[in-house]
């Protein structure tokens, strides 16, 4: 039991690298990104498609940050883990998460199921008010064969590295529009909003629930995705917003 707190406010958001559009019209979100970060006001903020460096968008825009994306977004006072899931040409980008609170060891699990996608676990130990939470940042493959196998490995990580008595939540762009991964979840004791749809791509007409957020020793309370302003612009993702509550 983690006292003195009785909920958890938990964000999963696909930045899409912090550049939006293609080719001379594409246009630098990073620093819009950091400002809508920083509104969330989260405990943990789960993100994917986060750039450690690109050697390219760095000659390509001038005001690209002197940081990784990860550190660039942190808001004061909190804490940024960055690890690689893929490297490209001119650089690399992988998972993060974003913490206020302390983070007591990380490690990254490569789950690439083919040549042609590299997927990654980003799995995070942080201290809450003197009590141990594990974080899972996912982002699973484009077909659904290889999402299949990625969550056993999910489940075989959390078998080999979880104690069964401490709470973990595993967050990120599952690419399952379907609800077709909940019961290979469930099993590992990990369940989400299943009853309530929450689209959050694509940004600008969002029709399909790609992000989740699945929890097990915490309860899920609510969640909501924002629209409106400026969040069609900022990715082609939009942000889910939960709140979990420690049983």
């Amino acid at each position: 039991m983690i006292s003195a707190m009785t909920s958890l406010r938990v964000v999963t958001y696909n930045i899409h690298k912090g550049v939006q559009g293609l080719g001379p019209a594409s246009r630098l979100e990073i620093h819009n990104l950091m400002q809508a970060v920083q509104g969330f006001e989260a405990d943990v903020v789960c993100l994917q498609e986060v750039r450690g460096f690109n050697r390219q968008m760095q000659r390509r825009f001038a005001n690209w940050p002197g940081v990784g994306q990860a550190t660039h977004l942190a808001p004061p006072g909190y804490e940024a883990v960055y690890r690689t899931n893929a490297v490209t040409r001119h650089g690399e980008h992988g998972n993060a998460l974003l913490t206020r609170w302390p983070v007591l060891g990380h490690g990254h699990h490569d789950v690439s199921d083919h040549r042609f996608e590299q997927r990654g676990l980003l799995h995070v130990r942080l201290e809450v008010k003197g009590a141990p939470l594990h974080v899972v940042v996912a982002h699973l493959g484009l077909i659904h064969a290889s999402r299949e196998r990625q969550v056993q490995q999910i489940g075989a990580m959390l078998e080999s590295e979880v104690p069964a008595d401490e709470p973990v939540v595993v967050a990120g762009d599952f690419n399952d529009w379907g609800q077709r991964l909940h019961d290979a979840m469930a099993a590992f004791g990990l369940h989400t909003f299943e009853d309530i749809r929450h689209p959050t791509y694509p940004s600008r007409l969002p029709l399909l629930h790609l992000d989740r957020i699945y929890s097990r020793g915490l309860r899920p309370l609510s969640a909501h995705v924002p629209h409106g302003g400026h969040w069609a612009r900022l990715s082609d993702h939009l942000p889910l917003i939960a709140e979990l509550a420690f049983e």
